[in-house]
């Protein structure tokens, strides 16, 4: 290679690794704009339950809240699930609910619950669902997500994936202490 074109080819590289780190921080900063709600708190919203029955967000004031979207037919949604369920079990004396937020088919979601032994709510989300999920931070429409809130509605995670205990049961051990 003459030394014309590699100096060109470095200049080209230099060019390309800025335009992607602008690009990489932009984007970091529309994530952090859009996440939360400007307030940072869970927002009032009411979707119904697998038979039909509106549950309202207000209902659950002064509880731990570890809101779940998911689906049926994503692989790590299901692999996620034996875990919530059981943490639910530990933490639910605690004060902590666990809420499904299924987007899917509604039989499909029966199907489910009754088969993986699943006892706290489960909602339909649907439209509305994905609405409130893009609301909460998930800019992608990826599955699952998941989102914490405190006692007072206020938003302490986010995450995009599957959950982890090592991620969810020191944040909830936190969060419930002296409970």
């Amino acid at each position: 290679m003459k030394p014309r074109q590699f100096i060109g080819l470095a200049l080209l590289g230099l060019l390309l690794g800025a335009g992607a780190g602008l690009t990489y921080k932009w984007w970091q900063a529309r994530q952090a704009e859009l996440a939360l709600p400007s307030s940072g708190q869970l927002p009032d919203f009411t979707l119904d339950n697998i038979d039909g029955t509106p549950w309202r967000s207000e209902e659950w004031r002064d509880r731990v809240l570890v809101i779940n979207f998911w689906a049926t037919w994503c692989p790590p949604c299901r692999r996620e699930m034996p875990l919530l369920v059981r943490l639910s079990e530990e933490f639910g004396p605690r004060g902590v609910l666990f809420v499904g937020i299924a987007i899917d088919d509604p039989e499909k979601v029966r199907n489910f619950i009754d088969t993986h032994g699943i006892e706290f709510p489960i909602l339909l989300g649907q439209e509305k669902g994905i609405q409130l999920a893009h609301q909460l931070g998930d800019l992608v429409e990826g599955l699952p997500y998941t989102v914490v809130a405190d006692r007072r509605g206020r938003i302490v995670m986010q995450r995009m994936g599957e959950v982890t205990e090592t991620a969810l049961r020191p944040l909830l051990e936190r969060l419930t202490a002296g409970h």
